[in-house]
């Protein structure tokens, strides 16, 4: 489906000509974002400014085509792939960071920045901005306020939104908002801020953020523990918490990720970091003050060993501290190994419900005989079960799909949600009135109706009717 001439001529003359493409090749490489869903839309635009953006959206309204935000389209709930007849809106063209204070500790950029790169320039200025996503490499800052992405420090730093202080948003007609400020403390009138993040461009387009800063730590040290047992690794997390310790992170690996990343390093030439002797992994690190960062990697140390750890590896150095890193890292490219795709899912539950979480996980991978990965933020909550899957497979689609329903029930049941970091996109939109009071569902959905009255911002998004992806 493509745009009648005159709407496309009326876009040329507001954009460029250069910043608009209808090509079938272009079309394609927008078409999806990192999931199984595809859908090529009208028409791909990029533009640099605000005010094309808000000319686009005026436009979109006045013809009720929907508008489809994007920036690098790591994603992996479907947010970014676009509708049938939409406007692909790729902002990865607004990439200028606009201005780094330090003596107000913030930062003012563009949607299109790549997060590890916003992060560099502001270390610069011995500034540190937490959040980090696993794609931190190729993500976007938008895209990271869209979904309200977390990563591995969110157990001591929290998670996107704890950062944005204020944004500048255009919304659907064209009219261009801004929310917030550059203080930390406001409570004029509603938080317009706060409903921005994580609404996955479903209420409007952010084109600017002012994001808060805090100093950069001095320290970092790291530790790995291997575990006979599963449970024991997920209930070590507790008793370090308990400690009095806010570690930096806990990510946890099973024995699937385990056995996937020793055969990434093996294929690399690289002997294997660690026995596969063990049922699970537990990374553990801390930041902060040097002596006090030393001393609580001693304490966590003692804890973990305390709790049923098998060894214990700290890292003397940041040559070692680098190797075992490298084994958190490796884990996605790893676990796509295991079989032809994966489903990837992004629960989170109560920090004392994991344990049973995780055995839940197992319980479902053998009911429905598949192999389930399981690692995720484990000190949050947050865990990530992969289904190792085979797409060419029909009967073993149903099955995957099956046991991710499953999951996701699970997650509920225990008082958890079923998304952490990822969004809800195209693939949850089903399971959203299970997860959400009927009444707060409503309230949303006014909500949208009243950014949004024509349906053109992300349509099908978040909130959408749609139920799970088609498999």
């Amino acid at each position: 489906m493509t745009l009648p001439t005159p709407i496309l001529n009326e876009l040329r003359a507001a954009i460029g000509g250069d910043a608009i493409a209808t090509d079938p090749a272009t079309l394609t490489a927008y078409a999806y974002d990192g999931t199984w869903a595809e859908q090529r839309p009208a028409v791909v635009l990029h533009p640099t400014t605000t005010a094309q953006v808000s000319a686009i959206l005026r436009l979109a309204d006045r013809e009720r085509i929907p508008i489809v935000p994007r920036g690098a389209a790591t994603g992996l709930a479907g947010g970014a792939v676009p509708v049938a007849g939409s406007i692909c809106l790729n902002l990865a063209r607004m990439n200028r960071i606009l201005s780094i204070s330090a003596p107000d500790s913030v930062v003012m950029t563009q949607p299109g920045v790549i997060t590890a790169a916003l992060q560099k320039a502001v270390e610069t200025q011995g500034l540190f901005y937490p959040p980090d996503p696993a794609s931190l490499h190729m993500c976007t800052i938008g895209g990271n306020v869209s979904t309200n992405a977390g990563g591995p420090r969110c157990l001591k730093y929290g998670v996107t939104g704890d950062y944005v202080l204020g944004l500048e948003v255009v919304l659907p007609g064209g009219r261009v908002m801004r929310t917030g400020g550059r203080t930390i403390k406001n409570v004029s009138g509603y938080n317009l801020t706060q409903l921005i993040v994580g609404s996955e461009g479903t209420l409007g387009v952010v084109t600017e953020m002012t994001l808060q800063l805090i100093p950069r730590p001095i320290a970092q040290a790291t530790a790995l523990a291997a575990f006979a047992k599963l449970p024991e690794a997920c209930e070590a997390v507790g008793r370090i918490l308990a400690s009095g310790i806010t570690p930096l992170v806990t990510e946890l690996m099973d024995h699937e990720v385990m056995r996937a990343i020793a055969d990434l390093q093996q294929s690399r030439g690289q002997p294997p970091a660690f026995s596969l002797e063990a049922a699970a992994l537990l990374l553990v690190a801390v930041d902060g003050d040097k002596n006090a960062v030393e001393c609580d990697i001693e304490v966590i140390a003692d804890v973990l060993r305390q709790s049923g750890a098998t060894s214990v590896q700290r890292a003397r150095s940041p040559e070692e501290a680098e190797v075992l890193w490298e084994i958190r890292r490796s884990v996605s490219p790893a676990v796509i190994r295991l079989g032809n795709s994966r489903f990837g899912e992004d629960i989170v539950v109560p920090r004392g419900q994991i344990p049973q979480m995780v055995a839940l996980v197992k319980q479902i991978a053998q009911k429905y005989d598949l192999t389930i990965a399981v690692f995720g933020h484990i000190g949050d909550g947050n865990l990530h079960p992969n289904i190792i899957c085979d797409r060419r497979d029909a009967e073993m689609m149903k099955r995957v799909e099956a046991a991710s329903h499953a999951i996701f029930d699970a997650a509920i049941e225990l008082g958890g949600a079923i998304s952490g970091e990822h969004g809800i996109g195209l693939l949850k939109t089903g399971y959203v009135p299970k997860s959400v009071d009927p009444i707060a569902l409503e309230m949303m959905r006014q909500v949208k109706k009243l950014f949004d009255p024509n349906n053109i911002m992300n349509p099908g998004k978040k909130l959408g009717v749609r139920g799970a992806v088609t498999w």
